[in-house]
């Protein structure tokens, strides 16, 4: 697997904590706009433009995405983002709590991806991939990384760590959430090659995060390919972690419902095993067992009666699509229907209490997070996991740096 450095652009190092974002997609546009209106220094202001040219919500305009070309512009003639002297990787260190993750930062072949070497669990929104595209083609850079991981590699694992060990990062940014984001340089010539030659030995690449923003990579290098040849737009920006180091979380849902408590357990019982829980809140303690909250502090434990063999039929999120939300709920589109909304697990089930109890939603149903083994035989098969199947935490920053192609 070819891995590129590059001279990225990367905020000045009084102003990075300013400057760093979350990602686009997990930032309400309240939320975006609101840090925005009190921070000017914002890369928000690139990679949620239109939280800055809006009042009420809405999908960006083409004059959004020259907002964004400009803010970019503005950032660097101003000298907020400066531009690295020489060709380099980046190593990217999360700590969060007792567990740390570590991984390299580079430009990956987008011919990988189309061939289905860096491997993928999600389809992607058409609508959602587009606005994508117009960004990246429009600012003519990468802002926001896909998060990758590969299998453990335990060679090229410990010289990453040795040389983060080695040095002081550029940037340590402690985050609302108390995750510390350290970030590294590593311009020395020798240590560049070795990276770069250690990395050939990873055969396999796997999307854990980003899947819009990888699809959309491939989408502009043919695009451009064909306006102007091939280029620098044939890589696109990543962070890649070796996967025994990644942490995924569960990924729940909460339903608004028509039916008692009663009504819905027995319905439940034709396909499930069901137990009143006495621990609160009840967290799955495995596999193919999934936990409902209906109120009143009222937690059940369910055991679908019949496992199917296949790796993605036999996921517990499609479990219950197929045996609950579809039959008992009638949502047969959980992306679109709005009676269902998802909730990751690191904000815990505390959360689905409060969203049931507060009537915002009737009943919550608790999953079991999906292994790491199982997201990559679902790859591997060449398979798709359901929406919302997995939760991978800490989240990557927006903004550490930025690849600027064009």
């Amino acid at each position: 697997m070819e891995i590129r450095p590059f001279r990225g652009f990367r905020p000045r190092k009084e102003i990075a904590k300013k400057f760093v974002a979350k990602p686009y997609d997990v930032i309400s546009f309240l939320e975006a706009k609101e840090t925005i209106k009190n921070n000017p220094f914002s890369f928000l202001r690139v990679t949620r433009v239109e939280a800055e040219t809006h009042e009420i919500e809405m999908d960006p305009t083409p004059e959004d995405m020259e907002k964004a070309r400009k803010n970019l512009e503005k950032f660097i003639e101003d000298g907020i983002l400066i531009q690295e002297e020489k060709e380099a990787f980046y190593i990217y260190r999360q700590r969060m709590g007792d567990h740390t993750q570590t991984g390299i930062v580079a430009l990956f072949p987008v011919e990988e991806y189309k061939k289905g070497r860096i491997k993928k669990h999600e389809l992607t929104r058409k609508k959602k991939e587009e606005e994508r595209v117009q960004h990246i083609l429009k600012t003519r850079a990468h802002t926001g990384q896909v998060f990758l991981f590969y299998k453990a590699f335990e060679e090229f694992d410990k010289k990453l760590s040795e040389i983060a060990d080695s040095q002081e990062p550029v940037y340590r940014i402690r985050d609302d959430l108390d995750v510390v984001h350290e970030f590294f340089v590593v311009k020395n010539e020798n240590e560049v090659n070795e990276i770069k030659k250690l990395f050939e030995r990873v055969e396999e690449l796997y999307i854990a995060d980003g899947h819009h923003r990888a699809a959309a990579a491939a989408r502009v290098s043919d695009i451009l390919d064909e306006k102007i040849g091939k280029g620098p737009h044939n890589y696109f920006m990543a962070t890649a972690f070796p996967h025994n180091q990644l942490r995924i979380f569960d990924y729940n849902r909460v339903v608004k419902s028509h039916l008692t408590a009663e009504e819905l357990l027995e319905k439940l019982q034709e396909k499930f095993e069901t137990y009143r829980s006495y621990t609160v809140p009840a967290r799955p303690s495995r596999e193919h067992e999934i936990t409902m909250y209906v109120g009143n502090r009222k937690w059940y434990i369910l055991i679908p009666k019949k496992v199917p063999e296949d790796v993605v039929e036999s996921l517990d999120v499609n479990i219950l699509q197929r045996e609950v939300l579809e039959p008992i709920f009638g949502i047969s589109n959980p992306r679109e229907d709005e009676r269902i909304d998802f909730v990751g697990g690191i904000k815990g089930l505390c959360e689905l209490e409060r969203m049931v109890d507060k009537g915002e939603f009737d009943v919550a149903f608790a999953m079991y997070p999906v292994n790491i083994e199982t997201l990559m035989k679902v790859s591997d098969e060449g398979k798709i996991m359901p929406p919302k199947s997995t939760w991978f935490e800490p989240k990557l920053l927006s903004g550490l740096v930025v690849h600027v192609f064009g």
